[in-house]
């Protein structure tokens, strides 16, 4: 059984960890040095790092913040958030990231995926994609739709879709956030996680509606996840990577458990 991996999320906006609801109703979460280094302690395989306004506000990631919280981890980091060549995906890699997220930019122009899987690997190259379902289409999920720019605009591309074309171009994994789901902590979406690991042979992080340990046991199992990612139940004290391990074991989950 491969073991599953447990992905806590730093949603950074001027400098400073927020949350939302369905990507609005945003509120402060700490610094993301601190918090970086406290889930990285209590168990997270890996942490990624969103700068969840840098593509909206036309500018780079910010690097000092990426630096800081680089070092405190001794766990895979990723970060994503005004990547728009391979360039600014370099910078970012000497300011401390093992891996770059890639979203608004790569669908913008996909061949940044290709240039940035030849320049540092496909290991190094994670597609980020917002996906909300289609209400109005005769298949929600299969239908659903990628959305740009922190979830403002829709993209024009269908998820599963845009799914297979990040494969091909070199990516490595899919990180595949529930617009529909996002900070409800309700669930993920398991239909839509599972429709788009069925069409990948990529891994693919589920992301959006986490609250529960039976959510994470239920992507696992019905999503068909490789990892899951969460913010909330980790930034206000819901629970800890390590906790959330040692459920998960208990339920049959294969996890790294932390020492």
């Amino acid at each position: 059984m491969l073991t599953k991996r447990i992905i806590a999320c730093l949603d950074v906006h001027a400098g400073r960890v927020v949350k939302g609801v369905k990507f609005i109703d945003i509120i402060d979460a700490g610094d993301p040095a601190t918090q970086a280094a406290r889930h990285a302690r209590e168990g997270a395989d890996e942490i990624v790092l969103l700068d969840i306004t840098a593509t909206h506000e036309g500018r780079q990631t910010l690097l000092d913040t990426v630096r800081r919280t680089a070092r405190e981890l001794f766990v895979p980091f990723a970060v994503g958030g005004g990547i728009r060549s391979a360039d600014d995906a370099a910078q970012v890699f000497e300011a401390g990231a093992d891996k770059v997220s890639v979203n608004s930019a790569a669908l913008a122009d996909p061949m940044l995926i290709d240039a940035i899987g030849r320049s540092f690997g496909a290991q190094a190259v994670v597609v980020a994609i917002d996906a909300r379902r289609d209400p109005n289409a005769a298949d929600p999920v299969r239908d659903a739709q990628v959305f740009v720019q922190g979830g403002r605009k829709p993209a024009g591309r269908r998820v599963i879709e845009w799914a297979r074309e990040a494969e091909d171009r070199g990516a490595g994994e899919i990180l595949l956030t529930s617009m529909d789901s996002d900070g409800m902590r309700t669930g993920f979406d398991c239909e839509l996680t599972a429709a788009v690991s069925e069409a990948v042979g990529i891994p693919v992080i589920a992301s959006g509606g986490a609250g529960t340990v039976a959510h994470f046991v239920d992507v696992f199992g019905r999503g068909k996840a490789d990892a899951a990612l969460a913010a909330s139940i980790f930034h206000f004290g819901v629970s800890s990577a390590r906790s959330l391990k040692e459920e998960l074991a208990a339920a049959g989950i294969s996890v790294r458990l932390p020492c």
